[in-house]
């Protein structure tokens, strides 16, 4: 995931930090020295580096912090506050018109940032807060542009309206905001064309769009991927055509993630979401809070939360729930709890949300997080290789039918013996804590995760 490599750059500085007891001058500026190799090295904008460094300093070689009872402590409040004060400070959303107006969206970026996935994305996050889109094909040169919006459409149970490749976009934005206005959509979302780099065809044709139609918001997506690139191409979009906000793709890939550090400092625009995957609900709202969190190994317990509510089907994590109190929760049970977990984005994911235990952390390596995924795919695979009544009914596992689960999930013997083992020995200790299930002297919540 992006900020890997800063988060545990920056977590070795802290650590540093802590050890010492007193803090003199010279160890603040000394770690502030690495803070700054770490974003360069993040790909963060060097003139951003070089006034975030400057604000930090002068806020912690203060008296307050030097004679503070945990100056180290003091010094990593500071750190995380000029953090989110860099990407934002405030989360902010694209602004719709009031009522049931119709807000008109104009998604505009290069080629390859992810562009009409991410437009999909934002029709279905719209759709589940009550709206109606519309999706618009206006990329008339990419070949199957329209076509994968039309899939990414239907998926997302959204309405396209296109016009194939002979028109203007202009015309066809036109077009579509009078289809709009005859069949209730109050959401018009236009993805327009791309192109390999900034150029005087694509603002103009942009420009062209905007002066025929009203644009509420413009929204630009850039590429994680490409580091100050992303920053420059929001720039340049920024000064030609004007933009409301930012989207940046592919967070959760191998990069290095200074744009997203760079971009609010450098354009003054806001970022609003990020893209943590290619799946269409693989779309998160930018929280500047949660992000510096994360990247200082302090988790994001919130987003899991949301992520949770999200993803979990309530009745199903109350069930689970009154199954694990009375300790009857079989390996079906075992499977729907892996399922909610990938719903979530994996181990993978909820780890690096829960404080202390990112992939930075020196607690939980990468190596030791792969592993887990691998396990628990392994476990999968033997559970999988059980009847129906076997899953269910755990207690008839004798050995040949232990044999035979084992062969058809290609493992040895012994992996089935140590799940079962394993199983039995987590049904015996649910028995024994009912409190920790919400049984008596159990606080009561709203759900659990069943897992």
């Amino acid at each position: 995931m992006a900020f890997d490599s800063l988060s545990e750059k920056l977590q070795n500085v802290f650590k540093n930090l802590r050890s010492k007891g007193r803090l003199t001058e010279d160890d603040v500026k000394a770690a502030l020295k690495e803070v700054k190799m770490a974003l360069l090295e993040a790909d963060v904008n060097f003139k951003v580096v070089k006034g975030f460094i400057k604000d930090v300093q002068e806020r912690a070689i203060g008296q307050d912090v030097m004679n503070g009872l945990n100056p180290g402590q003091m010094v990593i409040k500071i750190v995380n506050e000029e953090l989110i004060k860099l990407m934002g400070s405030e989360t902010t959303e694209i602004k719709l018109q009031p009522g049931q107006a119709t807000t008109v969206i104009m998604m505009a970026g290069l080629q390859g940032a992810g562009k009409t996935t991410t437009t999909a994305k934002i029709a279905g996050k719209f759709k589940l807060k009550g709206k109606k889109p519309l999706l618009v094909a206006c990329d008339v040169y990419r070949p199957a542009a329209i076509k994968q919006l039309q899939i990414n459409g239907e998926k997302q149970g959204v309405e396209v309206f296109a016009m194939g490749e002979n028109h203007k976009p202009a015309n066809i934005a036109k077009a579509a905001l009078e289809h709009a206005a005859k069949n209730g959509n109050n959401l018009v979302i236009l993805d327009t064309a791309g192109r390999l780099h900034v150029d005087e065809d694509m603002m103009a044709e942009l420009q062209e769009i905007k002066e025929t139609v009203t644009v509420h918001q413009t929204i630009l997506v850039v590429d994680a991927m490409t580091g100050q690139d992303a920053v420059n191409v929001a720039s340049s979009f920024n000064e030609k055509i004007g933009i409301d906000g930012v989207i940046v793709t592919k967070l959760d890939g191998d990069t290095r993630g200074g744009a997203a550090l760079s971009i609010k400092a450098v354009t003054g625009r806001p970022i609003l979401y990020v893209g943590m995957g290619e799946k269409l609900s693989d779309l998160e709202q930018f929280y500047p809070d949660r992000m510096a969190s994360r990247i200082l190994g302090m988790g994001d317990v919130l987003s899991l939360i949301e992520k949770a509510g999200e993803s979990i089907d309530e009745e199903q994590a109350k069930e689970m729930t009154r199954k694990m109190k009375k300790a009857q929760f079989d390996f079906e049970d075992y499977l729907m709890s892996v399922q909610q977990m990938r719903k979530m984005g994996g181990l993978s994911n909820v780890m690096n949300m829960m404080p202390g235990l990112g992939v930075g952390n020196a607690k939980i390596k990468d190596e030791d997080m792969d592993a887990g995924e691998k396990q628990m795919a392994r476990i999968e695979s033997i559970i999988y290789s059980m009847t129906p009544q076997e899953r269910r009914n755990p207690d008839i596992l004798n050995p040949s039918r232990k044999h035979r689960i084992a062969k058809g999930a290609g493992v040895d013997i012994s992996e089935v013996n140590r799940l079962v083992k394993q199983f039995e020995q987590m049904k015996k200790m649910m028995k024994q804590l009912p409190g920790m299930m919400g049984g008596k002297g159990g606080k009561k919540g709203k759900f659990r995760l069943p897992f």
